[in-house]
């Protein structure tokens, strides 16, 4: 009866934690691919989850900030998306690569050609924007979706530190530390180079550590075994004297 008890209680605080974590995972975000320094480019991805059981999601709007426009935004192509980039005019112009720049991006819109996200399911909308400002540590972007049953929410609650979430938060880009050498591109494909042969010799490093524990594991086993066997056969000679005995 107790442990019923202990099953029943484990199970209720289970289904709490699940449902206290899952609004976290059902927010419009946006992260970056590897690093968002200051000063460089980089690629982000907002992610849409699906929240709703009976539509589908079938259009993002994402309105970029004019405190700190971006001059270069470029979407990667999406199977089943349409995409708009919508261009405005800027009060006060940018300086890029020694040019002024007159008009900055202030709108990306993705627009279903079929089903959209579909219920249970989640997408990846990549850009790739720059060049990041310097002066700040991280960009607002206001989001609305749009579900096939013409339902809109909008993600569009900037979100305060030291407050509580708001119930729709903006997703909101951080950046990091400018980096130093200034060549942003260059470094940031580099980067990306040198990441990728590093997360390939972890690999290979892992592959051996775990195909040298399996190894190790085995032969425990397998002593382990003929131990466990060799005290059977003993038990059986020592019953059968016994029987004899009597």
């Amino acid at each position: 009866m107790k442990a019923s008890r202990i099953a029943a209680a484990a199970a209720a605080a289970g289904t709490a934690v699940l449902a206290l974590s899952a609004p976290a995972f059902a927010h419009v975000s946006v992260q970056p691919e590897g690093t968002a320094a200051k000063g460089s480019y980089a690629v982000v991805d907002f992610k849409v989850p699906n929240e709703r059981d009976n539509a589908s999601t079938t259009k993002l709007e994402v309105t970029f900030p004019t405190d700190h426009p971006l001059a270069s935004v470029m979407p990667q192509p999406l199977e089943g998306w349409t995409v708009k980039v919508t261009k405005s005019k800027l009060a006060k112009p940018l300086e890029m690569h020694g040019e002024k720049i007159d008009e900055a991006v202030t709108k990306v819109t993705w627009t279903a050609d079929g089903k959209g996200v579909e219920p249970g399911f989640f997408q990846k909308f990549p850009l790739s924007v720059g060049a990041l400002p310097e002066d700040t540590d991280q960009l607002v972007f206001k989001a609305i979706q749009t579900y096939s049953n013409d339902e809109v929410v909008r993600w569009i609650e900037v979100p305060q530190e030291g407050q509580e979430e708001p119930e729709n938060p903006a997703p909101v880009l951080q950046l990091s530390a400018a980096e130093e050498d200034g060549h942003h591109d260059a470094s940031a494909a580099e980067d990306a180079s040198d990441d990728k042969s590093g997360t390939e010799q972890t690999a290979a490093a892992s592959s051996d550590s775990t195909g040298s524990s399996s190894d190790t594991t085995a032969r425990v086993l397998g002593v382990v075994g003929i131990v466990v066997g060799a005290a059977g056969v003993a038990y059986g000679v020592f019953a059968g004297r016994r029987r004899s005995d009597a």
